[in-house]
């Protein structure tokens, strides 16, 4: 706050205070007579520290008020700590569909996160269209900062005002909750006809609707997506994330809208949500270590997949995954780990794959090692200690169990238990498997056997 603003502040909170003080000795002055009345000392001073205590109540929400610090107490979180709650609407943001809110919004973050309070973000009921915009931390206050979205937030849809891969940013922050009940509008349907990735491989991706960066200790959930741009999240260099009770969605046939892709993150956790988009579901790329994926809902899409790896230079392994519980309804891919040919070496480990409902899935479990690519050098990512365990449903293709692997490097310990798959697509085909380059051990029901 400018030196001005301050004692601007100040001057206009004396002016209020003696105009309360004068009321309330005022009061007292009227009622002269009466107040020297009464005898008993202790009720006198009772009447006296009440409207000082007054006098301290209005003093503190006016001082409050003039330099900003807080718009709204008396919340308590969690922990019993009260909350500060900041309103872009009093930053300037307006719910007209219209106005661009990247500023005020810019402005709002700034103060909660400046403040060091625990504080609480909200973006009220209303449509507020905003540009890129960038909430960076480190916050001041030890306690999470909550960032509470109760309307519709909107992408604006010029292209040109993204300078970077992103729409909204989370980054350098060390405890975030983001909930609030309402939701992301990416505008993706105005744009998805400039992505030319599918025959460019040196295309310029479009901006994904929400990015963590270097973020830890973050709690979404009861957020909606959709119609992103591209990736509708994108979980980049962070640790100990909770995603729950989020719905993202766009078409089936949007380009590259996955719904979370994770990369070079630990201890990432997507439970109980509803993802259904034009591409992978969840996405699991180089880097990511001990990844939890259970009680999703996944379709329309490409599934759930580990990948695409391989693809750049001195890409980090990706190890401790688990998705179990999970429904993938009309995907054109079920379980996949998808690596490109040509790579650098790297390895994909330690990967579970647990009580899986197939709905009318294309290929519900494959492991490609030549994705997106014609080379026919082999791919040098090795695949390893893979478990395939209680997979049951239907398949559209005759082909159910698709193991491409390394020639190269061949896969080893794949475990398939117990896989129950029926084939109910339009031809009259045997239901079958195929397992190339990759030593696979099974047990209990095989529907397809791999051979």
């Amino acid at each position: 706050m400018a030196t001005s603003d301050l004692k601007y502040s100040r001057e206009a909170t004396g002016s209020y205070l003696t105009k309360v003080t004068e009321l309330i000795w005022g009061g007292i002055a009227k009622n002269r007579d009466r107040f020297e009345s009464i005898k008993d000392e202790p009720l006198r001073g009772s009447i006296l520290i009440l409207g000082l205590a007054l006098l301290s109540c209005v003093a503190d929400g006016a001082l409050r008020r003039h330099i900003g610090l807080s718009h709204r107490r008396g919340l308590i979180d969690g922990g019993g700590a009260e909350v500060t709650v900041f309103d872009v609407t009093q930053h300037g943001a307006k719910a007209d569909d219209h106005t661009d809110n990247a500023e005020a919004f810019i402005q709002t973050w700034r103060a909660a996160c400046d403040s060091g309070v625990p504080a609480k973000l909200v973006i009220p009921v209303g449509t507020f269209l905003t540009g890129p915009v960038v909430f960076q931390g480190p916050c001041k206050s030890t306690e999470p900062i909550v960032f509470e979205v109760q309307g519709n937030v909107k992408a604006t849809s010029d292209l040109s005002e993204y300078s970077s891969g992103q729409w909204i940013l989370f980054e350098i922050i060390d405890g975030l909750t983001l909930n609030g009940g309402g939701a992301f509008d990416g505008q993706g349907g105005a744009v998805w006809k400039y992505n030319d990735c599918h025959q460019n491989k040196q295309c310029q991706p479009l901006p994904s609707s929400i990015k963590l960066s270097k973020v830890k200790n973050c709690d979404i959930h009861e957020i909606s997506s959709f119609d992103s741009k591209y990736f509708h999240m994108h979980v980049t260099d962070c640790s100990n994330i909770w995603v729950h009770d989020v719905n993202f969605t766009a078409p089936a046939n949007s380009p590259n809208t996955d719904g979370i892709h994770i990369s070079n993150s630990d201890s990432v956790n997507v439970t109980s949500s509803q993802i259904g988009t034009g591409d992978d579901c969840i996405s699991i790329g180089q880097g990511s270590t001990n990844i939890l994926v259970s009680q999703v809902f996944c379709g329309p899409g490409h599934g759930i997949s580990v990948g695409s790896l391989g693809k750049y230079n001195n890409e980090e392994d990706v190890s401790g995954i688990l998705v179990t519980n999970c429904t993938l309804l009309n995907t054109t891919n079920g379980l996949r780990i998808k690596t490109y040919a040509a790579s650098q070496p790297s390895q994909a480990l330690n990967i579970t794959f647990k009580d899986i409902t197939m709905d009318s899935v294309k290929n519900p479990i494959i492991i490609d090692q030549k994705y997106g690519s014609r080379e026919s050098e082999p791919s040098r990512v090795k695949i390893s200690n893979v478990h395939y365990q209680n997979i049951k449903g239907t398949s559209t293709s005759d082909v159910a169990v698709s193991f491409l692997c390394s020639s190269l490097v061949p896969c080893e310990a794949v475990e398939l238990v117990d896989i129950d798959l029926a084939y109910i697509g339009l031809k009259n085909m045997t239901l079958s498997g195929s397992c190339l380059n990759a030593k696979v051990t099974s047990g209990g029901t095989q529907n397809p056997a791999c051979s």
